[in-house]
This record gives structure tokens, sequence and C-alpha cells, in this order.
């Protein structure tokens, strides 16, 4: 517990050394060619980029925060269609989601479509709450070509997210840790530990500061998909091939701190 209060703290006393950027400020950024990629990655680590980023990166404020809560919960077929896409590596394919800001309470119907090129496209339409999609039938309809009455609710999580941006302003990097996860099909929950997913929002092939810093920590690319990894820690009866290296590199990278994929708990 010690160890979990002292790097949390040190996180926090690094970001309030980077110059804030408000949401207003924020939107002014058009990555119009935009890649993205992730990285995964531990606390201690995170603390070392938040370092080394002192004077070059401005951090998101809101809320009187440089750290967000996130709630998101992903919707799929009854035989799991979005999930078998992604582990079975096809493409082009979806996910459905509902996301809440939290500091803010508003949420999204969001649909993320990632084409045979690599690339990932978002739309999304605003809904009351969680759990309240009725009305966008015509939205999913149009877009995974299901409606709601096909797609139920399958692994919530909830997060904090840091969100970076170069003082050049052609990248943005969000940083997620804390992840909790709770499946809605077999009552299971779990938590990440010191996980962290960072991923590079960049405008085309520019010059990366970040790049060079995350080299110098040792911080490499790696695929994440918090709905594929969430279903595998809660729900023992999917499959899971694809994923079993990737857990294994997971919980070295991380350590003792990242529970096993048995160790989850009931909420009832």
């Amino acid at each position: 517990m010690n160890h979990d209060l002292n790097i949390n703290q040190h996180i926090e006393e690094l970001l309030e050394h980077l110059e804030p950027i408000t949401l207003e400020q924020m939107s002014e950024i058009r990555l119009m060619n935009r890649t993205d990629t992730k990285f995964v990655t531990n606390k201690q680590k995170l603390a070392d980029l938040l370092q080394l980023c002192q004077g070059h990166y401005y951090a998101q404020f809101n809320a009187g925060s440089k750290i967000a809560a996130y709630r998101t919960t992903y919707w799929d077929t009854e035989g799991h269609s979005f999930y078998m896409d992604h582990h079975n590596g096809r493409s082009p394919r979806q996910k459905v989601r509902v996301r809440t800001y939290m500091d803010s309470g508003i949420t999204f119907l969001e649909v993320k479509t990632k084409n045979n090129h690599g690339r990932t496209k978002k739309k999304r339409e605003e809904v009351p709450a969680q759990g309240q999609i009725l009305e966008k039938d015509g939205f999913l309809q149009g877009l995974v070509h299901r409606g709601v009455a096909d797609i139920h609710e399958t692994v919530q999580n909830n997060f904090h997210r840091i969100t970076l941006v170069n003082y050049a302003k052609t990248e943005r990097l969000t940083i997620d840790f804390d992840v909790h996860f709770l499946n809605m099909e077999t009552s299971l929950q779990t938590a990440t530990g010191d996980l962290v997913i960072i991923e590079l929002k960049r405008d085309g092939n520019v010059y990366s500061p970040i790049l060079e810093l995350l080299r110098q920590l040792r911080i490499k690319p790696s695929g994440f998909s918090k709905y594929c990894i969430g279903s595998v820690m809660t729900n023992p009866s999917l499959k899971h091939n694809r994923f079993k290296m990737k857990m294994v590199r997971i919980g070295k990278l991380v350590g003792p701190s990242f529970p096993k994929s048995a160790e989850v708990s009931s909420t009832l």
C-alpha cells in the first residue's frame, strides 16, 4: 500500500510542474493525418516519462485536475462477434462502447472502426447515460448493421487518464492507468495494478519528441485493447489463444501488482 501511495503521489507532483492546457485550447489542435501508436508500461516508468516531459509538454487541465476519470461499457452480440473479430485478427473490425466522462457526466455511444490499413475512425452520438441507447438504433444499424436488440453490455471499465500535448501541438498523448474491469455477464471483476497504457496520436510522420523519450526509457510499441484484455481477465469461457503471450508479457512488465487471470472476485 505504501508503494501505491508513494508512486501515485509522485505522479501527481510531476503533473503539477507541467504547464496546463485547457479543453478549449485542446480543441484548436487538428491532427489531420493522424497516426496512432500504443505502448504498455508501468507506473514507475510513467513517472520517469513525466520527468523527461518537463518543459516540453502541456498537461490537459479540466474540472480542477490534470487527471480525468472515465467509465466505458462495451456492447457485443450473443456470440461476442466484435471480440472474436479482434481475437481472430480480422480487418476491418469494429467495437461498440458507451463512454462517460465522469467529471462532466457527459456520455457518448461510440462506434470504432479499424480498417485494413490499421487506421481507426470513431463516430459517436451523445446519450443520456450508460445503458440508455434505445433511441440510437438507427445510428447503430447504419454503422455496424445491428440494432440495440442485437447487442448487450459485456465488459465495463473505469480508469484514470492524463493527456499531454507537445509545445508544437503536433501530437497528443493519452495515458491510462488504474484500470478496473467488471464483467456484466460473469459478475467477475479485477484490476490491473501498476499497468499504464499510452497512446500516441500524431500528425502523420512529423518529428515526435515523445518517441525519443519512450525509446530512451525502453518503452516499446505494443497493441492493447481494453475490451479484449478485460474480457480475457473476467470471462474464462472466451477463446483467448491470441492473447496468452500478451498477458504473459504484460505480467512481466507490470510485476506482481498485475493479477493472474484467476485472481478475480465476484460482485455478487
